[in-house]
């Protein structure tokens, strides 16, 4: 085993990390883009992983009993830190900080490594004030970022990085990858055609019927949408199922959270709470607010990607394009949309899907009403 054994689908990528680890083309930033899924933080954790490692993330013990790997990859070393946000931005405050503990050099004998998953979502502060840093680097300080592509980091800050592109798997690479963790081969097949390479949602689709039920309910949407009513509810039924299992993500760990922040100021039920209590209650839940609202949207954006699934399996049907449908097990339905509509009208179809995508993201459009007018456009006709 290896720290690299996470990565599907990536040997190039591999390949050229191991090469920087031992020497060849290391440097102080680094860039990791790729499509949802494709692994972008855990290739820049199982980089820090091999780098901090004295046998280079391939010894006979690593990760399970190298003491450096497994740190790294629970995410518990002292000189690796990994910055994740809950939220739709990653703020100056932040940034700074990070640039503080940049500044400072590593505990142990090797590399102070800051990774961030997000960057896409720093805000024009915080990129000016990560830009410093990455200028003026510490001799052993080593920046990551990732994000899925590179227009999605200032041209300033992606001109002194190093990029490191990933690919979306195969079919058959995530179907191999579930089957060594133990899932059965037609529920592997299904899980990785379903995800797209998605690796997360490819365990989620394997390993939770939940999930697995949800998508088939999205799916089975388009052929459905014959009627106005039926447009309105395939909405209302899409936005309520993604708050819902939003909810039921974010709810414990709201919890957890009140629960530790009450135990930091000496809270107990019907005690005297301090004055500083207040304030860092309404900080916590602000944060717990905007935390939700972001996992709505990603969930809401899953379901449209799943719809977009759908009108493409119809294109490929329809021109006859080789290969598998992502969603083969429901064919007969696609093989409806196909006799019902034209190529061209999917392809529109999947615009439509991407213009309500962008309503919600970009312009702040409530999720029902972006959905609403997206399944109406996506109307089908009786046969």
């Amino acid at each position: 085993m290896s720290v690299w054994d996470t990565l599907v689908g990536q040997k190039p990528t591999v390949a050229a990390l191991e090469k920087a680890v031992a020497g060849q083309g290391m440097t102080h930033a680094w860039l990791f883009t790729g499509p949802p899924g494709s692994g972008r933080s855990n290739a820049a954790i199982a980089f820090a992983a091999a780098l901090q490692c004295d046998q280079g993330g391939r010894g006979p013990d690593c990760p399970d009993t190298c003491h450096t790997c497994h740190t790294v990859l629970a995410g518990s070393h002292a000189d690796v830190s990994v910055i994740r946000t809950q939220k739709l931005s990653i703020g100056v405050d932040e940034v700074r900080d990070l640039v503080r503990r940049a500044s400072l050099s590593p505990m142990g004998d090797r590399w102070q490594i800051l990774i961030v998953e997000d960057a896409d979502r720093l805000t024009e502060q915080a990129c000016n004030a990560l830009l410093k840093a990455i200028e003026e680097p510490n001799g052993r300080t080593i920046w990551m970022l990732c994000a899925p592509t590179v227009e999605d980091v200032l041209p300033t800050i992606r001109s002194r990085c190093r990029l490191v592109t990933l690919a979306t798997p195969t079919t058959e690479e995530v179907a191999g990858f579930l089957q060594a963790r133990g899932v059965e081969a037609g529920r592997a097949s299904y899980a990785a055609r379903a995800s797209q390479g998605h690796i997360g949602r490819a365990r989620a689709l394997a390993f939770d019927d939940d999930v697995s039920r949800r998508r088939q309910e999205v799916v089975s949407m388009p052929v459905r949408l014959t009627t106005l009513g039926r447009c309105m509810d395939a909405a209302t039924r899409l936005a309520s199922a993604a708050k819902d299992e939003a909810d039921a993500i974010t709810a414990e760990l709201d919890a957890r959270e009140k629960v530790d922040l009450d135990a930091a100021y000496g809270v107990v039920e019907r005690g005297r709470r301090p004055r500083e209590y207040g304030p860092a209650l309404a900080a916590l839940e602000k944060g717990q607010r905007t935390r939700a609202k972001r996992r709505h949207l990603d969930v809401v954006d899953r379901g449209l990607t799943d719809l977009m699934s759908v009108y493409r399996d119809a294109i490929a049907l329809a021109t006859g394009a080789p290969g598998e449908l992502v969603n083969e097990d429901i064919r007969e339905q696609v093989q409806t949309i196909v006799e019902t509509s034209t190529p061209e009208l999917n392809l529109r179809r999947i615009g439509w899907i991407f213009a309500a995508r962008e309503q919600m993201l970009e312009f702040n459009v409530p999720v029902a009403l972006a959905l609403e007018s997206m399944m109406v456009a996506l109307k089908a006709p009786q046969r």
